[in-house]
């Protein structure tokens, strides 16, 4: 198999599949751009700045500008490369995002939740950049860039040392509620992230904070909900939408099972007297 070198001059964003085959060794190498390694299938070995790591699916490398590294495989190893120019990205984000999270490189071996996130985002990147090339294509090209970025550094802050533990399993899925809250979550979905039956996501979550899932999202939505009603004048129904409701007559019943009244009481009780 031979590299696919990349000018990325005009586009500054391209992705593409690798294929590796048993045996194949890509040679020690490196690029003028930062490339995005993401294992789809198989496993295999890569070496970054002169250390060895294994490779399995979902894992990430982060490769910076000249830095060296060479990928092998002894069975079927498929990547899904992103090569992308520091350009292509917003000067804020740029900073906060490559220059602050990714000054070396690195492999990241993404949990569950984020490795669904990567995936989702890579392919709205293969969409786009099948169609016919627009100014839009190429912004939103630009805007998933900086999205799989930001679930890469927030999967470094927070990623915990152990195995998959149901104690541990139950902190993840807490997290992800906590930071997606606002998304049409259910506890298949959730399930089918973690690869496990939904029965078992309940008894793990349960056995560590004594709700289910779902209820936990409920509380984490109405907690918020009642700080907005109590400290800004938002109106009813941009709350709703805010914490994650697409039906008002849904949220005035999640509302009232968890603060006993309703949100228009609850603002009035809690509101302090505007000054004239």
């Amino acid at each position: 198999m031979t590299i696919k070198w990349i000018d990325l001059s005009r586009n500054q964003i391209d992705i593409y599949e690798q294929k590796h085959m048993g045996g194949h060794l890509v040679s020690e190498h490196h690029h003028q751009t930062h490339q995005l390694l993401f294992v789809l299938e198989g496993e295999g070995k890569i070496r970054l700045d002169g250390e060895t790591h294994e490779l399995a699916v979902d894992d990430t490398a982060l490769i910076v500008p000249f830095s060296n590294h060479s990928v092998m495989s002894d069975s079927r190893l498929t990547l899904l490369v992103l090569a992308f120019d520091e350009a292509a990205l917003d000067p804020e984000m740029a900073e906060q995002l490559l220059r602050t999270h990714f000054q070396a490189s690195i492999l990241m071996k993404p949990n569950l939740f984020i490795g669904s996130e990567l995936r989702q985002l890579l392919r709205k990147m293969l969409f786009e950049q099948s169609k016919e090339p627009t100014a839009l294509g190429r912004l939103s090209l630009k805007i998933q860039l900086s999205q799989l970025l930001l679930a890469l550094a927030r999967s470094i802050q927070s990623q915990a040392v152990g195995t998959g533990s149901n104690r541990l399993r139950a902190e993840k899925i807490r997290s992800y509620i906590d930071s997606h809250y606002f998304d049409p979550l259910t506890a298949v979905d959730i399930a089918s992230k973690l690869g496990i039956s939904t029965r078992h996501v309940n008894n793990i979550f349960k056995e560590r904070y004594d709700m289910t899932p779902m209820q936990y999202l409920t509380e984490v939505r109405i907690r918020l909900a009642q700080k907005l009603l109590a400290e800004t004048g938002k109106d009813i129904i941009s709350i709703c939408f805010e914490v994650g409701y697409d039906s008002v007559s849904t949220f005035y019943r999640s509302f009232k099972a968890v603060a006993k009244i309703s949100p228009k009481t609850y603002r009035e009780l809690n509101t302090p007297e505007q000054a004239e």
